[in-house]
């Protein structure tokens, strides 16, 4: 029996895995980019989004959920950090893609401006239903993390973390990750109490995770 807090997310059964298969096997479109919180889509529906540290493998991520290849551009421009980027699938939710955090490029007027973007946006959209925190298996929780996460507490949005790029490191280095991670969330209430691993490039992970948003509708 596992008693280990935060335990990873057991694999879904049937029927959730194909209902997670069938959402995101339907139409995927880019909405916008917002800049401002008064350029959000109409809060009509339920959203999920994905926020984590520049080159964590978000782009990657959302590519491999969503079976696109390109739907979210992978780039290390500074520019793009700047944008909240919403994506409707199939009419049934939005999937929105955060600023990545913590880019040491980018200009000090843009990381505050999408700072401010970012903690306005957190706090304020209220069909916000879970925030999946992107944490690299490599590196574990950095202190730019720990800020993220402070922030959805105070917010109140309940948060997953999902660690990506499980297949650059062995089982060894992978325990201790969660072990680090596990530690760190301890110290987060708005943490949901499950981990997923996840690898864009192997597809581990990836069924999970669609079967996890699609059981929120």
């Amino acid at each position: 029996m596992n008693t280990l807090p935060f335990p990873l997310t057991p694999a879904p059964d049937i029927g959730t895995e194909e209902a997670g298969r069938k959402l995101f096997a339907g139409p995927v479109d880019f909405v916008k980019g917002v800049v401002a919180m008064d350029g959000l889509p109409p809060a009509d529906r339920l959203e999920v989004c994905f926020a984590g540290r520049s080159n964590v493998g978000k782009s990657s991520l959302i590519n491999a959920l969503t079976g696109r290849k390109a739907l979210a551009r992978t780039s290390n421009t500074p520019g793009r950090t700047q944008e909240i980027n919403y994506f409707d699938v199939g009419g049934h939710f939005y999937l929105v893609d955060l600023p990545g955090y913590g880019f040491a490029e980018a200009p000090v007027a843009v990381v505050a401006k999408w700072q401010a973007l970012l903690k306005a946006y957190l706090a304020g959209r209220a069909t916000l239903r879970r925030a999946f925190v992107l944490i690299d298996m490599r590196h574990g929780v950095k202190k730019v993390d720990e800020e993220i996460m402070a922030l959805l507490n105070r917010a109140a949005v309940t948060f997953q973390v999902v660690l990506t790029k499980s297949d650059k490191i062995g089982r060894n280095e992978q325990d201790r990750t969660l072990a680090q991670v596990r530690t760190a969330l301890a110290r987060h209430p708005a943490a949901y109490p499950e981990l997923l691993v996840t690898s864009s490039e192997k597809g581990e992970g990836i069924a999970t995770l669609r079967a996890i948003i699609a059981s929120m509708e």
